[in-house]
């Protein structure tokens, strides 16, 4: 009998695999004891898959990778970021190799994964490792990766060590320079802390921007301009025949409004004349105050 029926009769327990449930150590032991594929059947379960669209076949592929996923995760455990986050982002790299791995080329499946799933944590650890973005095109985010890295056991970089980096990586020096000044950077809170410590640096950009709030000229002009408004206002419901006046009272400076259908039972009339009635009254009161 070949692999191929081998395979799909005995599962190897794969779809059995339980789902971490809150606990990553839980998740790491048990896909640690998903068997390893054989390279055939490793290769049995991508022709099911690209040839036949076989779903459950996919599912073992990925199953079977997952604890690679881990292993290359915690390689990024030096940037702070969760390893539960890395590992969660490796595996939908893999799942995307897993989509254009094509058996014929007769390589192993992880050696063809390995880049979709660097490449998924990369862009993570991109979004993620500070709030401002330090790495927008191929060769910033070529030095992000290697140039920390290098920088490891050094301080500031000379200018031979930038030019040698920079060959290395097939940059500019100047990219070298820019991308050691971003990584030695650090994120501040544009607010002042809530502990408000008296011996605390002032170091929050809020502290250093205008109060407009704080203006006695601008709030003596606001004031002036509001108490104008309503002397102009009550001039203006003046004008109005007392109808108007009292449909306008009732449906906008009451303390709750009445309805169009209330007004035209007390009046007698249409809805729709109330409705005309306070729309004359309102244009009527806009040409009194401009």
């Amino acid at each position: 009998m070949s692999n191929s029926l081998a395979i799909s009769s005995q599962p190897r327990d794969l779809m059995a695999l339980p789902a971490p449930v809150g606990s990553l150590d839980a998740y790491i032991h048990a896909v640690n004891s998903v068997p390893v594929l054989s390279q055939q059947e490793e290769q049995a379960l991508a022709r099911r898959f690209h040839d036949d669209s076989d779903l459950d076949a996919a599912r073992q592929l990925v199953l079977s990778q997952l604890r690679f996923v881990v292993h290359i995760a915690r390689g990024y455990l030096g940037y702070g970021l969760p390893l539960g986050d890395l590992v969660q982002e490796g595996n939908i790299g893999l799942m995307k190799a897993v989509k254009r791995f094509d058996p014929a080329v007769g390589v192993r499946l992880v050696s063809f994964a390995v880049h979709w799933i660097r490449a998924e944590i990369h862009d993570y650890v991109l979004r993620n490792w500070r709030l401002v973005k330090v790495a927008t095109t191929k060769a910033q985010r070529k030095l992000f990766f290697n140039l920390r890295k290098a920088k490891r056991n050094l301080g500031w970089l000379s200018a031979e060590e930038r030019a040698a980096i920079a060959n290395d990586l097939g940059v500019s020096a100047k990219d070298v320079g820019e991308m050691e000044q971003r990584l030695s950077g650090h994120d501040v809170s544009f607010d002042p802390s809530p502990s408000g410590a008296e011996d605390e640096p002032l170091n929050a950009p809020a502290l250093y921007l205008a109060d407009e709030g704080a203006d006695p000229a601008r709030e003596l002009e606001a004031d002036d301009w509001q108490e104008q408004a309503s002397e102009r206002l009550a001039q203006a419901m003046q004008s109005l025949d007392a109808r108007s006046r009292e449909i306008l009272e009732a449906r906008w400076l009451g303390d709750g409004k009445e309805t169009l259908q209330t007004l035209a039972d007390r009046y007698g009339v249409s809805a729709e004349r109330i409705r005309q009635i306070e729309q004359q009254a309102i244009r009527k009161l806009r040409g009194v105050m401009l």
